[in-house]
């Protein structure tokens, strides 16, 4: 099975768990598996390749974890071609934790999860500039950054820094606010999307890409960039970053 033929069965997996959550729930998680190009990069490019213990910050409904389990589950069957050639192994998760400030987030997915006691996911609902990080082997920031202010933004860096393990990785995707009008275009939907759950307007404290990366280098990390909004009209990079 060719890769992009793997994706379809992903995501029907994946959203599965979500039909129990509600209707609005399952149909999300459906368009932003199929919609977002970072879900298959993760698994096209190893990006969490070997990782156990996963911390998820601003977790929404908790799709990073479905679409890990998904993944592992396709790997390990036993039905041909269920997993695609050459593609690498998915993480084995032993333990994920994803975060979310956002109360009906966190109650969608706890309904999609609390029917597998066995995968090991906890949502925790706070804010992630106060809630205790586990230690983890791999932290994943989606596009969450850029809603807190700068200060903020390097105290949640550090302290991402201090919960990693030795090798550890982060993946964070931001937006580059250097890259004219697509980038105006991802900061005018992340702010009619934040007022439309939040019901008020909501302040970005976006920078360019390379101010990012001096803001990683500053909390301890090297990181490259990948681009990460193919087939959208964004202008997001995903950076990928170890400890110094």
């Amino acid at each position: 099975m060719s890769g992009t033929a793997a994706l379809t069965p992903l995501i029907e997996a994946a959203s599965a768990y979500y039909r129990g959550a509600g209707n609005f729930a399952w149909r999300f998680a459906r368009g932003k598996l199929k919609g977002d190009p970072v879900y298959a990069a993760l698994l096209v490019h190893g990006l969490l390749a070997g990782r156990t213990s996963v911390l998820d910050l601003g977790c929404g409904q908790g799709l990073l974890g479905a679409w890990l389990l998904a993944a592992h589950a396709r790997y390990a069957s036993d039905e041909p071609d269920a997993w695609p050639h050459g593609w690498p192994a998915p993480p084995l998760l032993r333990s994920y934790t994803g975060i979310e400030i956002n109360p009906r987030e966190v109650a969608r997915a706890r309904r999609a999860f609390m029917l597998d006691p066995g995968s090991a996911l906890q949502i925790v609902h706070g804010d992630i500039r106060a809630v205790d990080y586990d230690p983890a082997d791999a932290v994943v920031i989606l596009d969450v950054l850029h809603y807190l202010d700068y200060s903020a933004q390097e105290r949640v860096l550090q302290r991402v820094r201090g919960a990693l393990a030795p090798r550890g990785v982060l993946l964070l995707r931001i937006g580059d606010a250097a890259a004219g009008s697509r980038f105006r275009l991802s900061k005018a939907f992340d702010q009619t999307v934040a007022l439309a759950r939040r019901r008020r307007w909501v302040p970005l404290s976006c920078r360019p890409l390379r101010a990012w990366q001096e803001l990683l280098t500053g909390c301890g990390f090297n990181a490259r960039a990948l681009p990460m909004s193919g087939g959208t009209p964004f202008v997001n990079v995903l950076l990928r970053a170890q400890a110094a």
